[in-house]
């Protein structure tokens, strides 16, 4: 019986693939299977797969570290080793929200342990930065949900609520680039 957790990466279909998660069926009739859904470690695509129970499958080792911020050059960022101070580079598409990464922010790096590859760079939920450019916002207008545009020091465009004013911190969440709250 193929033998998937939570977590574990498989390689599957030409690419290294995360077990999100799974369920064992043992049907009335027929053959046992696994129901799966899988998230691309490379593109990041989920897909929902299912496995015969006796399916061998090709577990992948993969480690994460973190690693700190250096600076961008074209389409590569640089990134540097919390304990060894290795430099190493990163492509930018495998990198979870380019846009949002400063100088000096601590990022986890999962690499394929067999051959030492990066294969994703997360940053973390949240991040905290200065808002760098907005338009001024006017007194009392809370009770509506509305939103304005503004820059924030790493140079990403944010939707923020109208109370938030130049130089606040606040708080995004980096999987879709929402304003969470103001920072304290």
């Amino acid at each position: 019986m193929a033998d998937f957790r939570n977590g574990m990466c498989i390689r599957f279909n030409n690419d290294i693939y995360q077990v999100v998660e799974f369920l064992h069926v043992k049907p009335g009739k027929g053959a046992a299977f696994v129901r799966t859904k899988l998230k691309s470690v490379t593109t990041g695509r989920v897909l929902e797969n299912t496995f015969p129970s006796n399916a061998k499958i090709e577990e992948v080792r993969v480690e994460k570290r973190q690693y700190q911020y250096l600076y961008p050059e074209g389409d590569i960022y640089y990134f540097m080793n919390n304990e060894t101070f290795e430099q190493i580079p990163i492509d930018e598409k495998i990198i979870n929200n380019p846009k949002l990464l400063i100088e000096g922010m601590n990022c986890d790096i999962t690499f394929n342990a067999q051959d030492e590859l990066p294969m994703t760079c997360e940053l973390p939920m949240t991040v905290i930065q200065e808002v760098t450019y907005t338009e001024p916002g006017v007194k009392g207008d809370t009770a509506t949900n509305a939103m304005k545009p503004c820059t924030v020091e790493s140079g990403a465009e944010i939707m923020i609520p109208l109370f938030v004013n130049l130089g606040d911190k606040i708080k995004i969440n980096t999987t879709d680039n929402s304003y969470v709250e103001r920072a304290k």
